[in-house]
């Protein structure tokens, strides 16, 4: 298996900041965008699959890299 690129955590503390500024601008898709760009974590991800289905999480645009880091590539389809 590949190994999955992880994000850090001052990169996503970066990311958080400059979406909370888009919000501030009143850009409310714009902040949506980029926040989606932060891994969700799997205990997270796996609670939406349960919960709101995958094509929730796969329509979505979530960044599901840990999940599948954690998961296995296939972990939405189980």
């Amino acid at each position: 298996m590949d190994k999955v690129e992880t994000m850090s955590l001052d990169e996503k503390l970066d990311i958080g900041l400059r979406a909370f500024e888009l919000l501030d601008a009143g850009d409310e898709d714009g902040y949506m965008r980029l926040s989606k760009t932060i891994p969700l974590p799997p205990y997270l991800a796996m609670s939406a699959k349960r919960t709101m289905g995958v094509d929730f999480l796969i329509n979505g645009g979530w960044n599901l890299s840990e999940a599948e880091a954690e998961f296995g590539a296939d972990w939405l389809n189980k």
